[in-house]
This record gives C-alpha cells, sequence and structure tokens, in this order.
C-alpha cells in the first residue's frame, strides 16, 4: 500500500519541519528545499497537493494490499529536484543518496539510516509524475505564493 506521507517517522528518521538549510547558499538546492519545507509544514497546502499525488497511484492498483510503495513526498522531493535542476537521472541517484540537506528532507535522520535508492526506483517513481500532474501541483504552489505576497502587502 503507498502512502502518502509517513504517518510517524521511525525512530532515528527527522522531522521536515526541522530540517537545517544554508539560507545563504546561493545554490539551487536550499531554495528548492525551503520551498518544499513550506509546502510540508504548511497544513492545508500539503493536503491539497497529496490529494493531486494520490490521483497518480494508477488505478489497478488496491491501496489496501500488496507490497508498500515508495512515500508519495519522496517522489515529490524526487520530482522537484529532477526538473527544477534539470537534472538527469544518474545526477538524482547521485544526489538522493549523498547529499545531506536532501535526504533529510526526504525524511532520513542526521544519523542517517542508511536506505539508498535504486536507480531503476527513481525512474519508476518520478515517471508518474507525469506533466499534468506537475501543472496541477504547481498551480496550486503558486496560488499559496500569492497568498504570502498578499499578506506581505497588508502588513506594510
Amino acid at each position: 500500500m503507498r502512502q502518502l506521507e509517513p504517518s510517524l517517522w521511525q525512530s532515528g528518521q527527522g522531522n521536515i519541519a526541522d530540517v537545517k538549510l544554508d539560507y545563504r547558499s546561493r545554490d539551487d538546492i536550499p531554495s528548492l528545499l525551503c520551498g518544499l519545507q513550506y509546502l510540508y509544514t504548511s497544513p492545508t497546502l500539503r493536503s491539497e497537493v497529496f490529494q493531486v499525488l494520490d490521483e497518480m497511484i494508477p488505478e489497478e492498483i488496491d491501496r489496501r494490499t500488496g507490497r508498500p510503495g515508495m512515500v508519495l513526498w519522496r517522489i515529490l522531493v524526487f520530482g522537484v529536484l529532477r526538473s527544477n535542476l534539470n537534472w538527469d537521472y544518474d545526477r538524482l541517484h547521485e544526489m538522493v543518496n549523498q547529499h545531506r540537506t536532501i535526504r533529510q528532507m526526504l525524511g532520513h535522520g542526521i544519523d542517517d539510516d542508511g536506505e539508498l535508492y535504486n536507480l531503476q526506483t527513481l525512474k519508476d517513481n518520478v515517471s508518474l509524475l507525469s506533466p499534468d500532474i506537475l501543472d496541477r501541483i504547481n498551480q496550486i504552489v503558486v496560488k499559496a505564493g500569492h497568498e504570502i505576497v498578499k499578506k506581505k502587502r497588508r502588513k506594510s
């Protein structure tokens, strides 16, 4: 059964809200992870995005039985990194297995659990994010961004 997100991170795994990002970095990765962290920590926004992600699971899959699939949050993180940074699957594979902050954003704790992602697993799961699914998620995120800007303007 595929989960949207782990209901409870296992012992030793980190909380995504607590991931420390380097806001002074000029690299693209911390900026993307900051956006993902905001998405994850905003219950309404997260719920809307997960509702769209849930639709990408093929209809013939019985959601109550079978082996557990990859958590949809991780598929989203992989897809966002791959598409926004224009990474091929080999680069994605290297980064999700070796980059400490990305691994924390995936829910792995600081004391990394050693779980590695296979290249084929990444390909199989990220390919579920069709252009339509990504577009719908993008619309939700852009709408949320507009709300943030409106709130900031009201405070000024």
